[in-house]
């Protein structure tokens, strides 16, 4: 299908779409969130999802200053900023994975240490207290 045989829309169907799209831009919304999404563009104008589908020229506008307003370049920086806490999040999991293997190591020696001393302990206090003098050779 051609461009020319594309279905549009009329052209007061078109400027609802565009006074919706505005009215988004600049913080405004009547009867959405303010997000900038397409959802809200159509639900903002009032029209279906179909017919804001089919207003291709809205749509390319829509595109063009999403990608150049100021929204677009704060939801980078939240995404940049989300990316890094997530790498620093993995990170810091396979540091506590380490450190508690190491914890664990430390404490199974620990145990073993504790099961020696006590086992020589008992041994001592085994031992008979009698003392045998030795005889002086002569």
């Amino acid at each position: 299908m051609t461009s020319a045989e594309r279905p549009s829309v009329s052209p007061r169907t078109e400027r609802t779409l565009r006074d919706a799209m505005e009215r988004l831009f600049a913080g405004r919304p009547a009867r959405t969130d303010g997000k900038l999404t397409k959802n809200n563009l159509w639900r903002e104008a009032g029209v279906s999802r179909a017919t804001m589908n089919r207003a291709t020229n809205v749509l390319a506008d829509w595109d063009n200053r999403i990608g150049h307003s100021p929204a677009r370049a704060q939801d980078r920086k939240q995404a940049e900023t989300i990316t890094a806490l997530r790498q620093h999040l993995r990170k810091a999991r396979t540091d506590r994975d380490r450190l508690q293997d190491q914890v664990d190591a430390a404490a199974t020696v620990i145990a073993a240490l504790y099961a020696e001393n006590a086992a020589l302990r008992e041994q001592i206090s085994n031992q008979s207290a009698i003392v045998v003098p030795l005889t002086p050779r002569r």
